[in-house]
Protein backbone atom coordinates (compact mmCIF):
# COMPACT_ATOMS: atom_id res chain seq x y z
CA UNK A 1 0.00 0.00 0.00
CA UNK A 2 1.07 3.56 -0.70
CA UNK A 3 2.09 5.71 2.25
CA UNK A 4 0.29 8.57 0.55
CA UNK A 5 -2.65 7.17 -1.43
CA UNK A 6 -3.61 10.72 -2.45
CA UNK A 7 -0.93 10.46 -5.13
CA UNK A 8 -2.96 7.78 -6.87
CA UNK A 9 -6.57 8.12 -5.71
CA UNK A 10 -8.89 11.13 -5.54
CA UNK A 11 -11.76 11.73 -3.18
CA UNK A 12 -15.12 11.88 -4.92
CA UNK A 13 -16.21 15.52 -5.12
CA UNK A 14 -19.11 16.70 -3.00
CA UNK A 15 -22.47 17.29 -4.68
CA UNK A 16 -23.63 20.87 -4.93
CA UNK A 17 -27.03 20.42 -3.33
CA UNK A 18 -28.07 23.35 -1.16
CA UNK A 19 -30.75 22.65 1.42
CA UNK A 20 -30.67 18.89 0.89
CA UNK A 21 -33.81 17.34 2.36
CA UNK A 22 -33.00 13.66 2.70
CA UNK A 23 -31.23 13.88 6.11
CA UNK A 24 -34.51 14.86 7.78
CA UNK A 25 -36.65 12.29 5.97
CA UNK A 26 -37.78 8.90 7.27
CA UNK A 27 -38.74 5.74 5.42
CA UNK A 28 -42.44 5.11 5.99
CA UNK A 29 -43.27 2.34 3.50
CA UNK A 30 -41.66 -0.39 1.49
CA UNK A 31 -40.27 0.40 -1.96
CA UNK A 32 -41.08 -1.44 -5.15
CA UNK A 33 -38.81 -4.47 -4.95
CA UNK A 34 -37.07 -5.92 -7.99
CA UNK A 35 -35.07 -9.11 -7.67
CA UNK A 36 -32.18 -9.52 -10.07
CA UNK A 37 -31.08 -12.86 -8.58
CA UNK A 38 -31.71 -14.62 -11.89
CA UNK A 39 -29.72 -12.09 -13.92
CA UNK A 40 -27.09 -10.06 -12.03
CA UNK A 41 -26.91 -12.65 -9.27
CA UNK A 42 -26.69 -15.55 -11.68
CA UNK A 43 -24.07 -14.07 -14.00
CA UNK A 44 -21.68 -13.64 -11.08
CA UNK A 45 -21.67 -17.31 -10.00
CA UNK A 46 -18.74 -19.68 -10.48
CA UNK A 47 -21.22 -22.00 -12.15
CA UNK A 48 -24.39 -20.24 -13.37
CA UNK A 49 -27.67 -21.88 -12.39
CA UNK A 50 -29.06 -24.54 -14.69
CA UNK A 51 -32.69 -24.51 -15.79
CA UNK A 52 -33.94 -26.54 -12.82
CA UNK A 53 -32.25 -24.30 -10.28
CA UNK A 54 -33.33 -21.12 -12.04
CA UNK A 55 -36.93 -22.32 -12.00
CA UNK A 56 -36.71 -23.19 -8.30
CA UNK A 57 -35.30 -19.74 -7.58
CA UNK A 58 -38.02 -18.06 -9.67
CA UNK A 59 -40.82 -19.89 -7.87
CA UNK A 60 -39.34 -19.05 -4.48
CA UNK A 61 -39.08 -15.34 -5.40
CA UNK A 62 -42.75 -15.39 -6.37
CA UNK A 63 -43.66 -17.11 -3.10
CA UNK A 64 -41.73 -14.50 -1.09
CA UNK A 65 -43.81 -11.79 -2.74
CA UNK A 66 -41.64 -10.19 -5.43
CA UNK A 67 -43.83 -8.61 -8.13
CA UNK A 68 -40.95 -7.64 -10.42
CA UNK A 69 -38.28 -10.22 -11.25
CA UNK A 70 -35.43 -9.74 -13.71
CA UNK A 71 -35.23 -13.22 -15.17
CA UNK A 72 -32.56 -13.16 -17.85
CA UNK A 73 -30.26 -11.47 -20.33
CA UNK A 74 -31.84 -13.30 -23.28
CA UNK A 75 -29.61 -11.86 -25.99
CA UNK A 76 -26.50 -13.03 -24.13
CA UNK A 77 -27.09 -16.77 -24.44
CA UNK A 78 -29.48 -19.34 -25.81
CA UNK A 79 -29.88 -20.69 -22.28
CA UNK A 80 -31.26 -17.37 -21.03
CA UNK A 81 -33.49 -17.01 -24.09
CA UNK A 82 -34.92 -20.48 -23.62
CA UNK A 83 -35.57 -19.86 -19.92
CA UNK A 84 -37.70 -16.82 -20.73
CA UNK A 85 -39.63 -18.85 -23.29
CA UNK A 86 -40.21 -21.64 -20.78
CA UNK A 87 -41.59 -19.20 -18.21
CA UNK A 88 -44.04 -17.77 -20.74
CA UNK A 89 -45.03 -20.85 -22.71
CA UNK A 90 -45.46 -23.16 -19.72
CA UNK A 91 -47.44 -20.66 -17.69
CA UNK A 92 -45.06 -20.25 -14.74
CA UNK A 93 -45.57 -16.49 -14.31
CA UNK A 94 -48.28 -15.49 -11.81
CA UNK A 95 -50.71 -12.87 -13.07
CA UNK A 96 -49.46 -10.30 -10.56
CA UNK A 97 -45.76 -10.77 -11.43
CA UNK A 98 -43.96 -8.83 -14.14
CA UNK A 99 -40.83 -10.33 -15.66
CA UNK A 100 -37.92 -8.14 -16.74
CA UNK A 101 -35.21 -8.78 -19.29
CA UNK A 102 -32.00 -6.83 -19.79
CA UNK A 103 -30.39 -5.71 -23.02
CA UNK A 104 -27.58 -3.46 -24.11
CA UNK A 105 -28.52 -0.51 -26.34
CA UNK A 106 -27.66 -2.31 -29.61
CA UNK A 107 -30.16 -3.05 -32.36
CA UNK A 108 -29.61 -6.78 -32.86
CA UNK A 109 -29.60 -7.40 -29.11
CA UNK A 110 -32.78 -5.40 -28.61
CA UNK A 111 -34.59 -7.32 -31.36
CA UNK A 112 -33.57 -10.64 -29.84
CA UNK A 113 -34.64 -9.45 -26.38
CA UNK A 114 -38.10 -8.29 -27.40
CA UNK A 115 -38.60 -11.52 -29.35
CA UNK A 116 -37.92 -13.54 -26.19
CA UNK A 117 -40.94 -11.88 -24.54
CA UNK A 118 -43.47 -12.75 -27.23
CA UNK A 119 -46.74 -13.83 -25.62
CA UNK A 120 -45.99 -12.48 -22.12
CA UNK A 121 -48.89 -10.83 -20.31
CA UNK A 122 -46.68 -8.15 -18.74
CA UNK A 123 -43.04 -7.36 -19.31
CA UNK A 124 -40.43 -4.71 -18.68
CA UNK A 125 -37.65 -4.20 -21.20
CA UNK A 126 -34.55 -2.95 -19.38
CA UNK A 127 -32.04 -1.22 -21.63
CA UNK A 128 -28.75 0.38 -20.64
CA UNK A 129 -25.66 2.11 -21.90
CA UNK A 130 -22.65 3.45 -20.03
CA UNK A 131 -22.58 7.23 -19.52
CA UNK A 132 -19.55 8.13 -17.39
CA UNK A 133 -16.45 9.86 -18.71
CA UNK A 134 -14.07 6.86 -18.46
CA UNK A 135 -16.46 4.74 -20.50
CA UNK A 136 -17.15 7.52 -23.01
CA UNK A 137 -13.50 8.33 -23.56
CA UNK A 138 -11.65 5.08 -22.91
CA UNK A 139 -14.00 2.14 -23.44
CA UNK A 140 -16.25 3.31 -26.29
CA UNK A 141 -14.55 6.47 -27.64
CA UNK A 142 -17.89 8.27 -27.87
CA UNK A 143 -18.89 11.88 -27.35
CA UNK A 144 -21.70 12.92 -25.02
CA UNK A 145 -23.98 13.50 -28.01
CA UNK A 146 -23.23 10.03 -29.33
CA UNK A 147 -24.07 8.50 -25.96
CA UNK A 148 -27.42 10.34 -25.90
CA UNK A 149 -28.15 9.28 -29.46
CA UNK A 150 -27.37 5.67 -28.61
CA UNK A 151 -29.85 5.69 -25.73
CA UNK A 152 -32.55 7.49 -27.74
CA UNK A 153 -32.24 5.18 -30.73
CA UNK A 154 -32.45 2.12 -28.50
CA UNK A 155 -35.59 3.38 -26.79
CA UNK A 156 -37.20 4.31 -30.14
CA UNK A 157 -36.56 0.80 -31.43
CA UNK A 158 -37.99 -0.80 -28.28
CA UNK A 159 -41.05 1.42 -28.64
CA UNK A 160 -41.51 0.30 -32.24
CA UNK A 161 -41.02 -3.42 -31.52
CA UNK A 162 -43.27 -3.52 -28.46
CA UNK A 163 -46.02 -1.64 -30.28
CA UNK A 164 -46.12 -4.60 -32.68
CA UNK A 165 -47.08 -6.86 -29.74
CA UNK A 166 -50.14 -5.04 -28.33
CA UNK A 167 -51.35 -8.03 -26.28
CA UNK A 168 -48.46 -7.54 -23.87
CA UNK A 169 -48.51 -4.78 -21.24
CA UNK A 170 -45.12 -3.11 -21.77
CA UNK A 171 -43.01 -0.87 -19.57
CA UNK A 172 -39.61 0.66 -20.24
CA UNK A 173 -36.68 0.67 -17.84
CA UNK A 174 -33.56 2.64 -18.67
CA UNK A 175 -30.24 2.60 -16.79
CA UNK A 176 -27.44 5.09 -17.34
CA UNK A 177 -24.80 2.54 -16.43
CA UNK A 178 -22.04 3.90 -14.16
CA UNK A 179 -24.46 6.61 -13.02
CA UNK A 180 -22.55 7.35 -9.82
CA UNK A 181 -19.45 8.29 -11.83
CA UNK A 182 -21.43 10.34 -14.39
CA UNK A 183 -21.74 14.12 -14.29
CA UNK A 184 -25.21 14.81 -12.91
CA UNK A 185 -26.21 17.30 -15.58
CA UNK A 186 -25.28 14.79 -18.26
CA UNK A 187 -27.10 11.93 -16.52
CA UNK A 188 -30.19 14.16 -16.44
CA UNK A 189 -29.74 15.01 -20.14
CA UNK A 190 -29.70 11.34 -21.15
CA UNK A 191 -32.61 10.39 -18.88
CA UNK A 192 -34.76 13.30 -20.08
CA UNK A 193 -34.11 12.33 -23.68
CA UNK A 194 -35.18 8.77 -22.93
CA UNK A 195 -38.46 9.72 -21.24
CA UNK A 196 -39.26 12.13 -24.06
CA UNK A 197 -38.62 9.50 -26.73
CA UNK A 198 -40.76 6.92 -24.96
CA UNK A 199 -43.53 9.45 -24.39
CA UNK A 200 -43.65 8.99 -20.63
CA UNK A 201 -46.86 10.01 -18.91
CA UNK A 202 -48.27 9.51 -15.41
CA UNK A 203 -50.16 6.52 -16.82
CA UNK A 204 -47.15 5.23 -18.75
CA UNK A 205 -44.23 5.75 -16.42
CA UNK A 206 -40.64 5.03 -17.31
CA UNK A 207 -38.43 3.39 -14.74
CA UNK A 208 -35.20 5.38 -14.55
CA UNK A 209 -32.77 3.10 -12.77
CA UNK A 210 -29.83 5.08 -11.35
CA UNK A 211 -27.30 2.42 -10.45
CA UNK A 212 -24.32 2.53 -8.20
CA UNK A 213 -22.72 0.25 -10.78
CA UNK A 214 -19.62 0.75 -8.70
CA UNK A 215 -19.71 2.36 -5.25
CA UNK A 216 -17.44 5.37 -5.60
CA UNK A 217 -18.23 7.42 -2.50
CA UNK A 218 -19.89 7.40 0.88
CA UNK A 219 -23.64 6.67 1.08
CA UNK A 220 -24.52 10.32 1.69
CA UNK A 221 -23.04 11.23 -1.71
CA UNK A 222 -25.28 8.68 -3.42
CA UNK A 223 -28.25 10.15 -1.55
CA UNK A 224 -27.26 13.61 -2.80
CA UNK A 225 -27.08 12.30 -6.38
CA UNK A 226 -30.53 10.72 -6.10
CA UNK A 227 -32.09 13.82 -4.55
CA UNK A 228 -30.52 16.01 -7.25
CA UNK A 229 -32.11 13.85 -9.95
CA UNK A 230 -35.36 13.73 -8.02
CA UNK A 231 -35.44 17.56 -8.00
CA UNK A 232 -34.40 18.28 -11.57
CA UNK A 233 -35.58 15.44 -13.82
CA UNK A 234 -38.10 16.46 -16.48
CA UNK A 235 -41.50 14.73 -16.39
CA UNK A 236 -40.91 13.71 -12.77
CA UNK A 237 -44.53 12.66 -12.38
CA UNK A 238 -44.02 10.22 -15.22
CA UNK A 239 -40.90 8.61 -13.80
CA UNK A 240 -40.20 5.93 -11.20
CA UNK A 241 -36.73 6.47 -9.74
CA UNK A 242 -35.06 3.14 -9.11
CA UNK A 243 -31.70 2.35 -7.53
CA UNK A 244 -29.38 -0.57 -8.17
CA UNK A 245 -26.58 -0.30 -5.61
CA UNK A 246 -23.52 -2.53 -5.58
CA UNK A 247 -21.46 -3.13 -2.48
CA UNK A 248 -17.91 -2.23 -3.50
CA UNK A 249 -17.37 -0.08 -0.40
CA UNK A 250 -19.45 -2.36 1.84
CA UNK A 251 -22.16 0.28 2.28
CA UNK A 252 -24.84 -0.78 -0.21
CA UNK A 253 -27.56 -1.20 2.42
CA UNK A 254 -26.88 2.23 3.93
CA UNK A 255 -26.68 3.82 0.48
CA UNK A 256 -30.03 2.31 -0.49
CA UNK A 257 -31.79 3.43 2.66
CA UNK A 258 -30.49 6.98 2.25
CA UNK A 259 -31.48 6.89 -1.44
CA UNK A 260 -35.04 5.98 -0.45
CA UNK A 261 -35.02 8.96 1.90
CA UNK A 262 -33.80 11.06 -1.04
CA UNK A 263 -36.67 10.22 -3.38
CA UNK A 264 -36.06 6.75 -4.80
CA UNK A 265 -39.14 4.56 -5.09
CA UNK A 266 -37.79 1.24 -6.30
CA UNK A 267 -34.87 -1.01 -5.32
CA UNK A 268 -33.05 -3.63 -7.37
CA UNK A 269 -30.94 -6.20 -5.59
CA UNK A 270 -30.45 -9.84 -4.70
CA UNK A 271 -31.21 -12.10 -1.80
CA UNK A 272 -28.22 -12.18 0.53
CA UNK A 273 -26.29 -9.71 -1.60
CA UNK A 274 -25.36 -11.92 -4.55
CA UNK A 275 -24.13 -10.22 -7.70
CA UNK A 276 -21.07 -8.97 -9.54
CA UNK A 277 -17.84 -8.39 -7.55
CA UNK A 278 -18.89 -7.63 -3.97
CA UNK A 279 -22.52 -8.16 -4.89
CA UNK A 280 -25.75 -6.21 -5.21
CA UNK A 281 -27.53 -4.70 -2.25
CA UNK A 282 -28.95 -7.37 0.04
CA UNK A 283 -32.75 -7.34 -0.22
CA UNK A 284 -33.24 -9.59 2.81
CA UNK A 285 -31.37 -7.18 5.05
CA UNK A 286 -33.20 -4.18 3.60
CA UNK A 287 -36.61 -5.81 4.06
CA UNK A 288 -35.97 -6.94 7.63
CA UNK A 289 -34.47 -3.57 8.52
CA UNK A 290 -37.86 -2.11 7.58
CA UNK A 291 -39.63 -4.82 9.57
CA UNK A 292 -37.56 -4.00 12.67
CA UNK A 293 -38.87 -0.43 12.44
CA UNK A 294 -42.50 -1.50 12.35
CA UNK A 295 -42.84 -1.16 8.54
CA UNK A 296 -44.25 -4.06 6.54
CA UNK A 297 -41.73 -4.92 3.80
CA UNK A 298 -44.43 -6.65 1.73
CA UNK A 299 -42.07 -9.60 1.43
CA UNK A 300 -42.52 -12.78 3.42
CA UNK A 301 -39.43 -14.03 5.24
CA UNK A 302 -41.33 -15.89 7.95
CA UNK A 303 -39.34 -19.03 7.06
CA UNK A 304 -36.01 -17.43 6.36
CA UNK A 305 -34.09 -20.65 6.97
CA UNK A 306 -35.89 -22.27 4.04
CA UNK A 307 -35.12 -19.24 1.87
CA UNK A 308 -31.45 -19.44 2.82
CA UNK A 309 -31.19 -23.16 2.11
CA UNK A 310 -32.88 -22.73 -1.30
CA UNK A 311 -30.54 -19.89 -2.27
CA UNK A 312 -27.54 -21.94 -1.14
CA UNK A 313 -28.70 -24.86 -3.28
CA UNK A 314 -29.41 -22.73 -6.34
CA UNK A 315 -26.25 -20.64 -6.20
CA UNK A 316 -23.89 -23.20 -4.63
CA UNK A 317 -22.70 -20.43 -2.32
CA UNK A 318 -23.12 -20.44 1.47
CA UNK A 319 -24.92 -17.79 3.49
CA UNK A 320 -22.37 -16.29 5.85
CA UNK A 321 -22.94 -17.28 9.51
CA UNK A 322 -22.79 -13.59 10.47
CA UNK A 323 -25.24 -12.48 7.78
CA UNK A 324 -27.78 -10.03 9.30
CA UNK A 325 -30.97 -11.73 10.48
CA UNK A 326 -30.24 -14.98 8.64
CA UNK A 327 -26.75 -16.23 9.50
CA UNK A 328 -26.52 -19.20 11.82
CA UNK A 329 -24.91 -17.09 14.55
CA UNK A 330 -26.78 -13.77 14.34
CA UNK A 331 -29.32 -14.63 17.02
CA UNK A 332 -26.63 -16.18 19.18
CA UNK A 333 -24.89 -14.88 22.27
CA UNK A 334 -21.74 -16.51 23.62
CA UNK A 335 -20.67 -13.67 25.92
CA UNK A 336 -21.72 -14.14 29.52
CA UNK A 337 -22.91 -10.56 30.00
CA UNK A 338 -24.91 -10.68 26.76
CA UNK A 339 -26.49 -13.97 27.80
CA UNK A 340 -27.47 -12.60 31.17
CA UNK A 341 -29.08 -9.54 29.58
CA UNK A 342 -31.03 -11.67 27.07
CA UNK A 343 -32.19 -14.04 29.80
CA UNK A 344 -33.50 -11.10 31.82
CA UNK A 345 -35.07 -9.64 28.68
CA UNK A 346 -37.03 -12.82 27.99
CA UNK A 347 -38.22 -12.87 31.59
CA UNK A 348 -39.45 -9.27 31.34
CA UNK A 349 -40.96 -9.44 27.84
CA UNK A 350 -44.75 -9.30 27.92
CA UNK A 351 -47.01 -10.82 25.31
CA UNK A 352 -48.65 -8.29 22.96
CA UNK A 353 -46.18 -5.59 23.98
CA UNK A 354 -43.49 -3.90 21.92
CA UNK A 355 -40.39 -5.99 21.39
CA UNK A 356 -37.82 -4.73 23.87
CA UNK A 357 -35.06 -7.28 24.01
CA UNK A 358 -31.36 -6.69 24.69
CA UNK A 359 -29.14 -7.60 21.74
CA UNK A 360 -31.98 -8.96 19.57
CA UNK A 361 -33.35 -6.34 17.13
CA UNK A 362 -36.24 -8.61 16.07
CA UNK A 363 -37.91 -11.66 17.52
CA UNK A 364 -36.20 -14.71 15.96
CA UNK A 365 -39.58 -16.46 15.89
CA UNK A 366 -40.88 -13.87 13.39
CA UNK A 367 -38.48 -15.21 10.75
CA UNK A 368 -38.96 -18.83 11.68
CA UNK A 369 -35.87 -19.15 13.86
CA UNK A 370 -36.07 -21.12 17.08
CA UNK A 371 -34.86 -19.89 20.43
CA UNK A 372 -32.60 -22.93 20.80
CA UNK A 373 -29.60 -21.13 19.36
CA UNK A 374 -30.16 -17.74 20.97
CA UNK A 375 -27.83 -18.52 23.82
CA UNK A 376 -24.89 -20.81 23.14
CA UNK A 377 -22.11 -21.63 25.50
CA UNK A 378 -18.37 -21.75 24.94
CA UNK A 379 -15.34 -20.79 27.00
CA UNK A 380 -16.34 -17.10 26.86
CA UNK A 381 -19.79 -17.68 28.27
CA UNK A 382 -21.04 -17.03 31.77
CA UNK A 383 -23.69 -18.17 34.16
CA UNK A 384 -26.48 -16.42 32.27
CA UNK A 385 -26.13 -18.58 29.19
CA UNK A 386 -25.78 -21.82 31.10
CA UNK A 387 -28.80 -21.13 33.28
CA UNK A 388 -30.88 -20.02 30.29
CA UNK A 389 -30.26 -23.24 28.38
CA UNK A 390 -31.06 -25.42 31.38
CA UNK A 391 -34.23 -23.48 32.12
CA UNK A 392 -35.40 -23.17 28.53
CA UNK A 393 -34.71 -26.77 27.54
CA UNK A 394 -35.09 -28.72 30.78
CA UNK A 395 -37.09 -26.55 33.16
CA UNK A 396 -34.29 -26.33 35.72
CA UNK A 397 -34.34 -22.93 37.46
CA UNK A 398 -31.13 -22.75 39.46
CA UNK A 399 -30.54 -20.52 42.51
CA UNK A 400 -28.14 -17.72 41.71
CA UNK A 401 -25.17 -19.13 43.64
CA UNK A 402 -25.68 -22.49 41.92
CA UNK A 403 -25.61 -20.66 38.58
CA UNK A 404 -22.17 -19.33 39.48
CA UNK A 405 -20.96 -22.71 40.71
CA UNK A 406 -22.19 -24.74 37.73
CA UNK A 407 -21.00 -22.20 35.18
CA UNK A 408 -17.51 -22.90 36.56
CA UNK A 409 -18.03 -26.58 35.80
CA UNK A 410 -19.06 -25.75 32.24
CA UNK A 411 -16.17 -23.31 31.87
CA UNK A 412 -13.69 -25.96 32.93
CA UNK A 413 -15.17 -28.37 30.40
CA UNK A 414 -15.07 -25.90 27.50
CA UNK A 415 -11.53 -24.78 28.38
CA UNK A 416 -10.39 -28.39 28.50
CA UNK A 417 -12.05 -29.47 25.28
CA UNK A 418 -11.93 -26.15 23.39
CA UNK A 419 -15.44 -26.53 22.09
CA UNK A 420 -18.93 -25.11 22.14
CA UNK A 421 -21.52 -26.97 24.21
CA UNK A 422 -25.23 -27.19 23.45
CA UNK A 423 -28.22 -27.61 25.78
CA UNK A 424 -27.91 -31.40 25.77
CA UNK A 425 -24.19 -31.21 26.56
CA UNK A 426 -24.92 -28.89 29.48
CA UNK A 427 -27.65 -31.21 30.73
CA UNK A 428 -25.24 -34.15 30.64
CA UNK A 429 -22.69 -32.15 32.66
CA UNK A 430 -25.40 -31.14 35.14
CA UNK A 431 -26.56 -34.73 35.44
CA UNK A 432 -23.03 -36.06 36.00
CA UNK A 433 -22.15 -33.30 38.46
CA UNK A 434 -25.26 -33.33 40.65
CA UNK A 435 -27.78 -36.06 39.86
CA UNK A 436 -26.03 -39.25 38.86
CA UNK A 437 -22.58 -38.80 40.35
CA UNK A 438 -19.92 -41.45 40.28
CA UNK A 439 -19.36 -40.97 44.01
CA UNK A 440 -18.93 -42.82 47.28
CA UNK A 441 -22.45 -42.27 48.58
CA UNK A 442 -25.47 -43.45 46.61
CA UNK A 443 -29.10 -43.01 47.65
CA UNK A 444 -31.28 -46.14 47.66
CA UNK A 445 -34.42 -45.28 49.62
CA UNK A 446 -35.71 -43.70 52.82
CA UNK A 447 -38.51 -44.10 55.29
CA UNK A 448 -40.01 -41.41 57.51
CA UNK A 449 -41.34 -41.92 60.98
CA UNK A 450 -42.32 -39.90 64.01
CA UNK A 451 -39.81 -39.59 66.84
CA UNK A 452 -41.34 -37.93 69.89
CA UNK A 453 -42.18 -34.48 68.49
CA UNK A 454 -39.48 -34.66 65.85
CA UNK A 455 -39.20 -36.10 62.39
CA UNK A 456 -37.35 -39.38 62.11
CA UNK A 457 -35.78 -40.82 58.97
CA UNK A 458 -34.20 -44.14 58.04
CA UNK A 459 -31.78 -43.77 55.12
CA UNK A 460 -30.74 -46.73 52.99
CA UNK A 461 -27.48 -45.77 51.30
CA UNK A 462 -24.64 -47.47 49.49
CA UNK A 463 -21.35 -46.17 50.85
CA UNK A 464 -18.21 -47.36 49.12
CA UNK A 465 -20.17 -50.27 47.68
CA UNK A 466 -21.64 -51.37 51.01
CA UNK A 467 -25.31 -50.95 51.88
CA UNK A 468 -25.81 -49.07 55.14
CA UNK A 469 -28.93 -48.12 57.06
CA UNK A 470 -28.61 -44.82 58.90
CA UNK A 471 -31.19 -43.40 61.27
CA UNK A 472 -31.56 -39.84 62.49
CA UNK A 473 -34.13 -37.35 63.73
CA UNK A 474 -34.52 -33.60 63.71
CA UNK A 475 -36.94 -30.73 63.19
CA UNK A 476 -37.69 -31.93 59.63
CA UNK A 477 -36.63 -34.47 57.01
CA UNK A 478 -33.50 -32.54 55.99
CA UNK A 479 -32.31 -31.96 59.54
CA UNK A 480 -33.02 -35.61 60.34
CA UNK A 481 -31.00 -36.70 57.31
CA UNK A 482 -28.03 -34.50 58.31
CA UNK A 483 -28.04 -36.15 61.73
CA UNK A 484 -28.35 -39.62 60.20
CA UNK A 485 -25.27 -39.03 58.04
CA UNK A 486 -23.20 -38.25 61.12
CA UNK A 487 -23.46 -41.91 62.11
CA UNK A 488 -21.41 -42.66 58.98
CA UNK A 489 -18.82 -40.03 59.81
CA UNK A 490 -20.24 -37.55 57.32
CA UNK A 491 -20.38 -34.19 59.09
CA UNK A 492 -22.05 -31.52 57.02
CA UNK A 493 -24.26 -28.53 57.61
CA UNK A 494 -26.93 -26.97 55.40
CA UNK A 495 -26.26 -23.39 54.29
CA UNK A 496 -29.38 -22.85 52.18
CA UNK A 497 -32.30 -24.77 50.78
CA UNK A 498 -34.62 -24.08 47.86
CA UNK A 499 -37.23 -26.17 46.11
CA UNK A 500 -39.05 -25.63 42.83
CA UNK A 501 -41.39 -27.42 40.50
CA UNK A 502 -40.01 -28.29 37.09
CA UNK A 503 -41.82 -27.02 34.05
CA UNK A 504 -40.21 -28.95 31.23
CA UNK A 505 -40.87 -27.39 27.83
CA UNK A 506 -42.33 -30.01 25.48
CA UNK A 507 -40.98 -31.90 23.61
CA UNK A 508 -37.67 -31.77 25.48
CA UNK A 509 -36.54 -34.91 27.31
CA UNK A 510 -37.38 -35.14 30.96
CA UNK A 511 -34.63 -34.70 33.59
CA UNK A 512 -34.94 -38.39 34.42
CA UNK A 513 -33.72 -39.21 30.93
CA UNK A 514 -36.82 -41.25 30.15
CA UNK A 515 -37.85 -39.33 27.06
CA UNK A 516 -40.53 -36.70 26.78
CA UNK A 517 -42.12 -35.42 29.95
CA UNK A 518 -45.43 -34.92 28.14
CA UNK A 519 -48.18 -36.73 30.03
CA UNK A 520 -45.95 -37.68 32.98
CA UNK A 521 -46.44 -36.59 36.56
CA UNK A 522 -44.92 -33.39 37.79
CA UNK A 523 -41.34 -33.27 38.95
CA UNK A 524 -39.86 -31.36 41.87
CA UNK A 525 -36.32 -30.10 42.24
CA UNK A 526 -34.45 -29.41 45.45
CA UNK A 527 -31.26 -27.38 45.77
CA UNK A 528 -29.24 -27.65 48.97
CA UNK A 529 -26.05 -25.74 49.69
CA UNK A 530 -23.88 -27.66 52.16
CA UNK A 531 -20.47 -27.34 53.79
CA UNK A 532 -18.31 -29.48 56.03
CA UNK A 533 -18.27 -28.64 59.72
CA UNK A 534 -15.50 -26.24 60.49
CA UNK A 535 -15.16 -24.92 56.93
CA UNK A 536 -16.69 -22.04 55.03
CA UNK A 537 -16.43 -23.53 51.54
CA UNK A 538 -19.77 -24.78 50.30
CA UNK A 539 -21.08 -26.81 47.38
CA UNK A 540 -24.53 -27.40 45.97
CA UNK A 541 -26.37 -30.64 45.73
CA UNK A 542 -29.39 -31.18 43.51
CA UNK A 543 -32.17 -33.72 43.64
CA UNK A 544 -35.09 -34.33 41.27
CA UNK A 545 -38.03 -36.56 41.99
CA UNK A 546 -41.81 -36.63 41.85
CA UNK A 547 -41.78 -36.44 45.67
CA UNK A 548 -40.29 -33.26 47.11
CA UNK A 549 -38.97 -34.99 50.24
CA UNK A 550 -37.21 -37.60 48.14
CA UNK A 551 -35.82 -34.82 45.96
CA UNK A 552 -34.56 -33.05 49.10
CA UNK A 553 -32.82 -36.15 50.46
CA UNK A 554 -31.23 -36.80 47.07
CA UNK A 555 -30.05 -33.17 46.98
CA UNK A 556 -28.48 -33.55 50.42
CA UNK A 557 -26.63 -36.72 49.37
CA UNK A 558 -25.53 -34.98 46.17
CA UNK A 559 -24.17 -32.07 48.18
CA UNK A 560 -22.43 -34.39 50.64
CA UNK A 561 -20.65 -36.14 47.84
CA UNK A 562 -19.51 -32.86 46.34
CA UNK A 563 -18.41 -31.15 49.53
CA UNK A 564 -16.52 -34.19 50.81
CA UNK A 565 -14.82 -34.54 47.47
CA UNK A 566 -11.78 -36.77 47.18
CA UNK A 567 -11.42 -37.00 50.95
CA UNK A 568 -14.74 -38.76 51.40
CA UNK A 569 -13.24 -42.19 51.84
CA UNK A 570 -11.43 -41.13 54.96
CA UNK A 571 -14.57 -39.62 56.43
CA UNK A 572 -16.83 -42.65 56.28
CA UNK A 573 -16.65 -45.56 58.71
Amino acid sequence: MLKNPATKYRAFPAINLPNRQWPSQTITHAPIWMSTDLRDGNQSLFEPMNGERKMQMFKMLCAIGFKEIEVAFPSASQTDFDFVRTLIEDGHIPDDVTIIVLTQAREHLIRRTVESLRGAKKAIVHVYNATSQPFRDVVFNMSKDEVVTMAVNAVALIKELTAAQPDTQWQLEYSPETFTATELDFAKQVCDAVTETWGATPDNKVILNLPATVEVATPNVYADQIEWMHRYLARRDSVIISVHPHNDRGTAVAATELALMAGAERVEGCLFGHGERTGNVDLVTLALNLYSQGISPNLDFSDVNSVARTVEYCTQLPVHPRHPYVGDLVFTAFSGSHQDAIKKGFSAQQADSYWNMPYLPIDPADVGRSYDSVIRVNSQSGKGGVSYLLENSYGIVMPRRLQVEFSGVVQQHTDQHGCEVNANDIWQLFDQTYLNQQASIAYQEHHLFEHDKQQGIRLVLTIDGTTQILTGHGNGPIDASVNALQHAGIHIQVRSYEERSINIPSPQPSPTGRGSNEGSHAQASAFIEVSQHGTTASQYGVGIDSNIITASVKALISGANRVMGQNLDSKVG
